[in-house]
């Protein structure tokens, strides 16, 4: 999978904005992030993983020891690193939803009736 591919899995959401390009390129719900790609050396961007958050910590734990995702830097709790090139779109697809609906879910309500409404 592309970074290209998977910035058009996160743009599907109602109300998903990217931003960047900065320290952090990251897609937000609400002004919260739900995805991010970060650059770990300044002269050059790192494509090949995204960070998403999982619903729980159990999920990021269980995901990271089978091997389907990684412990990402600078994250804790539920978060966890996604390598893109082994990354099936599927996969791609339910996590960015399991993403984008929890930090949705935990934004105000005032926040959450300024979004667009959600797909069923």
């Amino acid at each position: 999978m592309t970074r290209t591919e998977f910035d058009i899995l996160c743009a599907r959401h109602p109300g998903a904005v990217l931003s960047g390009p900065g320290e952090l390129d990251a897609w937000k719900i609400g002004g919260k992030m739900f995805a991010c790609f970060g650059h770990t050396d300044t002269r050059a961007t790192n494509d090949d993983h995204a960070v998403v958050r999982c619903a729980d910590g159990e999920m990021a734990k269980m995901l990271i020891e089978t091997g389907t995702a990684r412990k990402p830097a600078y994250f804790r709790g539920a978060w966890v690193r996604l390598d893109l090139a082994d990354l099936d779109p599927e996969e791609a697809a339910h996590r960015i939803a399991v993403s984008y609906d929890t930090i949705r879910a935990g934004l105000t309500k005032k926040v959450q009736a300024t979004l667009p409404p959600q797909e069923t």
